[in-house]
């Protein structure tokens, strides 16, 4: 005998939900789990209860003209009318609770909705802060710094020239090579200034002995001169 499930023929349905797929429904005991709202489903629980006892109370006892209800029963439905209203307040005044609650609650989520835009929104500047500074950062180890092509001494040949320096960092290494290049060449520097002006100083001289030398070429083609008289004169025979 084939069953249901390996039936080819569809199986019956309800609301368009297959019969044996449908899940059990929850009571609403189940779904709200809230004190105050199961204590409002009680008074309405109550209440409908109430009403419908009335009803078959009025039912049972129809009146009419010509055949009125017992005053016994009419007390008794004024009775059940009373606490039936009783229970219509309770109803109204947990219903007028619950309403501002809800605007309690609603005022109170806009609230803590805007603080979380404002925080969110806050989060997104230091992202893009944040992407900012990265790129920058990036951009400063990319560049080529002048320093990087300056002939420092090789790291070896400075330590081994100051070895109070092994401990360093590397970024303080650098500095302490570029302080030392630094001084190195203020000092040749010095060096280069002294040797100039003594080069002056010696170009001076030399350009003094130079007119010097240019002026006794001049006297003493005026001594040669002078003396042309005197040397005719010894030549004389006597």
């Amino acid at each position: 005998m084939q069953s249901s499930a390996d039936s080819p023929y569809p199986q019956p349905t309800r609301n368009g939900i297959p019969s044996r797929q449908r899940k059990p429904i929850k009571k609403i005991s189940d779904i709200v789990t809230d004190p105050y709202l199961q204590s409002v489903l009680e008074t309405s629980t109550r209440t409908r209860e109430q009403t419908s006892k009335l009803l078959a109370l009025i039912e049972d006892n129809p009146s009419s003209s010509t055949n009125p209800p017992f005053r016994d029963t009419l007390l008794h439905i004024a009775r059940e009318q009373k606490q039936l209203h009783a229970h219509i307040a309770i109803l109204r005044g947990k219903n007028r609770n619950a309403l501002l609650d809800v605007r309690q609650t609603k005022a109170l989520t806009a609230e803590k909705r805007g603080e979380v835009d404002r925080l969110h929104l806050h989060l997104q500047n230091l992202y893009y802060e944040q992407r900012h500074l990265r790129g920058e950062i990036a951009a400063c180890e990319a560049y080529d710094h002048k320093y990087l092509s300056l002939p420092l001494l090789p790291v070896e040949t400075y330590l081994s020239q100051h070895p109070e320096h092994t401990s360093l960092p590397e970024h303080e290494l650098m500095i302490a090579r570029i302080n030392h290049e630094h001084a190195e060449r203020e000092a040749l520097e010095q060096a280069r200034q002294g040797l100039l002006k003594k080069k002056q100083g010696l170009i001076a001289g030399n350009k003094k002995r130079k007119e010097d030398l240019e002026n006794l070429d001049v006297h003493l083609e005026k001594f040669v001169d002078a003396a042309k008289p005197i040397q005719k004169m010894f030549e004389k025979e006597y």
